[in-house]
């Protein structure tokens, strides 16, 4: 097992975030330290960090290096963005950090930066053309991407902690300071033209992106807490920050989802991100919780591993990591998935279920069985609860927590585990309906190798006038499954409406 560190010493805050890389390849996060610094507010009149600056880094690193020692980290990869690329003396401070911890920072170009947080973005959001902002303490990265590769980039030296500071607007952002920060911004966001892309997305990274996105949920009363890959209108947005211009500091701290770190520098941040509203033409907003941090490690994940950099299909990557993650018996997994979705291609006429709903079938297949690591009996609830958690990307909020009821249906219908809020507010009656065929599948598929031996090696459906069929080849009778596909017949009655009948092939053995 590999235990990686990553450091990131931004303009507003450090963050040290520590994975594990386990022997099976497989991956996740352990542990998580944020520490609010304001570098951007600690430089004096000749662009120099002050001492006060110098100390507090210091200080935070030195906590750092004592959670990596408690970690026994392998390796520590630390990086340095815009307070200290910026500042005359940034190198005598990560020379200072060597020194008294140990810590190597690397100091990164904005360039470097906004590749990085592209890296981040890519391989967590399922998005093929957008705009991506990283909005920081002391800059701001913005980076175009088309088929998923980068054709733009660049690094504006504005983020939401010096453009406070600028315009004092830490308590309040009246109609004339909000028209002279309108024209700061424009005018430096007008000299990239590129950024002009009418209905491509913005995609939002950073500490003020989220904030944003949480207040807006809060709001709405939206029934999940999940930041990453929530999306909401250009009008939604306009609605928060007109209410939000009018505020002050101490209004600001009252709201639900702000936190009071964040309260001074958010007029500043929410200003950029209208700006760049403007200037992109975007439609719709779309949150993203993984950016630098998450860049960092997936370059050294993919050098350590020998994988691609981006990923091909992230929603098969991040479900792979899952299943090995949870160990379970992959073999199987991968056996029932393959009869699941050989009976949702074959008997497509029956149940009518659009073909996009196929790779959640598929997902929640792979991963029915992950609960058992907590307990064997009612692992299904089990899968349920951690299918519906899992950093499992490429999948909307929605689509994630179908898959989860897929899993949890496996072993027949529960209703009264998913009487709660966050099922019944996200969940229409057409939901349950299709949730309730594709956990059919699903459950006839687990019951076609309920021994776990393969007994039952392909399948053929069908569907004639009055029935389904289904074909099945084993080189012996498979009693065990043919007995627990049994006792679902009265389940695919109700759902479809037609008897199913089961038709044995026995192949002879070589």
């Amino acid at each position: 097992m590999q235990r990686i560190a990553i450091i990131d010493i931004g303009s507003n805050s450090a963050r040290l975030v520590i994975s594990h890389i386990y022997k099976n390849g497989a991956y996740n996060m352990v542990y998580n330290q944020k520490e609010a610094l304001r570098l951007s507010q600690k430089v004096d009149a000749d662009n120099m960090l002050t001492e006060e600056a110098f100390s507090s880094t210091i200080e935070t690193l030195k906590s750092f290096a004592h959670m990596c020692n408690i970690y026994q980290v392998d390796k520590t990869i630390g990086v340095a963005t815009a307070a200290i690329r910026n500042a005359a003396n940034g190198g005598q401070l990560v020379e200072r950090v060597a020194a008294e911890t140990g810590i190597q920072l690397h100091i990164i170009s904005g360039s470097t930066e906004a590749y990085i947080s592209y890296l981040g973005v890519i391989n967590t959001l399922d998005v093929k053309n957008g705009i991506i902002f990283d909005l920081g303490g002391g800059s701001t990265e913005l980076i175009l991407f088309k088929n998923r590769q980068i054709l733009e980039s660049v690094s504006l030296p504005m983020g939401a902690v010096n453009t406070t500071g600028m315009f004092n607007i830490r308590n309040e952002m009246p109609p004339n300071v909000y028209s002279d920060v309108n024209v700061f911004i424009m005018s430096r966001l007008s000299q990239y033209p590129w950024l002009k892309q009418n209905g491509l997305p913005l995609i939002g990274v950073g500490g003020t992106a989220r904030t944003v996105a949480k207040i807006i949920q809060r709001a709405k009363k939206y029934p999940a807490t999940k930041i990453h890959n929530y999306a909401y209108s250009v009008q939604t947005y306009r609605n928060f920050f007109n209410k939000l211009r009018n505020t002050n500091l101490e209004q600001r701290k009252k709201i639900s989802g702000l936190s009071a770190e964040r309260s001074d520098i958010i007029l500043a941040g929410s200003s950029i991100i209208s700006c760049l509203l403007e200037a992109t033409g975007a439609k719709k907003l779309i949150t993203s919780g993984c950016g630098l941090r998450e860049g960092l490690f997936y370059d050294y994940y993919s050098q350590s591993n020998n994988v691609p950099l981006i990923a091909k299909n992230i929603l098969e990557r991040s479900r792979e990591n899952v299943l090995k993650l949870y160990e379970t018996d992959t073999a199987h997994a991968r056996h029932i998935t393959q009869l699941a979705l050989a009976m949702f291609d074959g008997w497509h006429e029956l149940h009518k279920v659009r073909k996009g709903y196929r790779r959640l079938l598929e997902t929640a297949a792979l991963l029915h069985d992950i609960g058992i690591m907590i307990n064997f009996y009612s692992h299904a609830r089990h899968s349920a609860y951690m299918i519906q958690n899992a950093k499992l990307f490429g999948l909307t909020h929605k689509e994630q927590i179908i898959t989860s009821a897929i899993a949890g249906w496996h072993n027949g219908v529960s209703k009264n585990y998913f009487k709660d809020r966050f099922y019944k507010e996200m969940l229409t009656d057409s939901n349950w309906r299709l949730i309730n065929k594709l956990a059919l599948l699903l459950a006839l598929a687990e019951s076609l190798d309920y021994s776990e031996t393969k007994m039952i090696h392909a399948i053929e459906p069908a569907i004639s006038k009055k029935c389904a069929l289904l074909r099945i080849h084993a080189d012996v009778v498979p009693g065990i499954e043919l007995h627990q596909v049994a006792t679902h017949l009265a389940w695919f009655k109700k759902i479809f409406g037609v008897e199913l009948k089961l038709e044995l092939v026995k192949d002879e053995e070589e």
